[in-house]
């Protein structure tokens, strides 16, 4: 499972369409609906949330919206209620940069054209709207290959 800081508009479709599915387990995670995945590390920082389910909501929407945008037709009604303004999670500036190589990677094999693209040195890695760049190094629970 991999619920990125990175913003979503920089996935490829494959990643697009695996961070929707992704997001969706751990909101059911979150909400107590299934049993698998409850230990997984990406979910600490939503966890961390004083309000995880609704924190976990709007990453998705952001995510949803950015379905929209590329002419995809992921189910909205999978994503509860209505927008609500919540505070962000802070999140490492090099927890960021540590997804951002690790998402070049993986386009890199997948996605030649978006490789080149993004790793030409004129795109900077922009976070999830969900997420405030705060100083810091990778997180602790990061999987570092």
């Amino acid at each position: 499972m991999r619920i990125w800081t990175v913003h979503p508009k920089f996935l490829d479709a494959k990643g697009l369409v695996a961070l929707w599915r992704e997001a969706l387990l751990a909101k059911a995670v979150l909400e107590g609906k299934t049993k698998g995945y409850r230990r997984h590390p990406q979910l600490i920082r939503f966890r961390e949330h004083e309000q995880p389910v609704t924190a976990i909501s709007e990453y998705l929407r952001i995510v949803h919206k950015e379905s929209l945008n590329r002419g995809y037709r992921f189910d909205a009604s999978k994503i509860p209620g209505k927008f609500v303004r919540i505070d962000c999670i802070e999140e490492t500036r090099g927890q960021l940069d540590y997804e951002w190589t690790h998402l070049l990677r993986k386009l890199e094999a997948r996605d030649h054209q978006a490789f080149v693209r993004l790793s030409a040195g004129t795109v900077c890695a922009e976070p999830h709207p969900l997420f405030r760049i705060v100083d810091g190094a990778v997180r602790e629970w990061e999987v570092v290959a």
